[in-house]
């Protein structure tokens, strides 16, 4: 009996083992990045991963985002930087619910579609794959925002990792065409306890001291490199969004001023002036009035 060949045995042993890793782990296939700007990342069943384009956008301008000008001229000026290729940092949108943080990454990357920004949306379960993502750009001509909305994580996840060491130097390390965006109601974006605060240690001088639990629900937030923190608007800011979008929905300046006293009430009921809620009652309103045929007398 003829001896095997040792060299084509062991060359069918690595493509069946490349087989069955492909199996086990299906490669990430680059799409036409041609036919969106922006894309959803999916990992489905049977490990199946891909990039879905999102044929529906919001279209929302910066001019359009009112009462956070000061946070929205910080993000517009760094990503600025980073569509001309400069250095710009990985940024944490932080604070109160509904107060436009989604909204801002929305109207930026209108702003810079044109000049080759892209968006590749990724859920918190997904953040494991990171690295395949960015591995998967690193050679495009395309900037990328990799957006992570409404992020927040419980002790243990497999994605806070994956986070902290993109942010720790992997985005680098593959190049200069990524940026990480992530947006939350929790500015660490871990759950703290009060028990935590027994953990701080006070030195010599009287100062105190975060414990390693602290720590470590810090150093994750302090890897992105701008922290933008937006807060719970007044109630003149409130009216004020609300106005912005009456106006938007076509209704006149005395229309506007007369839905104010509802706007108050709609706010009241909801325990919320943020402005999702001045955007909910800005429809309701205008839906109201049209189906009254009063839409005449208001726009």
């Amino acid at each position: 009996m003829q001896a095997p060949d040792l060299p084509s045995f062991l060359r069918r042993a690595e493509r069946t083992l490349d087989l069955l890793d492909n199996w086990l782990n299906p490669r990430l296939v680059a799409p036409d990045w041609s036919t969106a700007v922006a894309w959803r990342y999916h990992r489905r069943s049977a490990g199946q991963r891909s990039l879905d384009p999102i044929a529906r956008l919001d279209l929302i301008a910066y001019d359009d985002l009112k009462e956070v000008d000061t946070q929205k001229g910080r993000f517009a000026r760094n990503l600025a930087q980073f569509v001309a290729g400069h250095t710009a940092n990985n940024v944490l949108l932080s604070g109160a619910r509904g107060t436009g943080k989604s909204s801002l990454v929305k109207a930026g990357l209108q702003a810079h579609a044109a000049k080759g920004l892209r968006l590749i949306e990724v859920d918190k379960a997904d953040l494991v794959d990171l690295p395949d993502l960015i591995e998967l750009v690193s050679d495009r001509p395309e900037r990328f925002i990799i957006f992570c909305d409404d992020l927040s994580f419980d002790e243990g996840e497999p994605g806070y990792k994956a986070l902290k060491s993109v942010l720790d130097g992997t985005v680098a390390a593959h190049g200069d065409n990524v940026l990480v965006v992530a947006t939350s109601n929790r500015r660490h974006l871990l759950p703290e306890y009060h028990a935590d605060n027994k953990s701080y240690t006070r030195g010599d001088d009287g100062e105190l001291h975060p414990g390693e639990v602290v720590e470590e629900k810090i150093s994750l937030s302090e890897r992105f490199g701008l922290w933008i923190s937006f807060y719970p608007f007044s109630q003149e800011e409130y009216l004020a969004i609300v106005a912005q979008w009456l106006r938007h929905l076509g209704l006149n300046e005395e229309a506007i001023e007369a839905a104010r006293p509802e706007a108050l009430v709609w706010a009241i009921e909801r325990g919320s002036r943020s402005g999702r809620v001045a955007q909910q009652f800005a429809r309701d309103h205008a839906g109201r009035l049209a189906g009254q045929g009063q839409g005449g007398d208001h726009v």
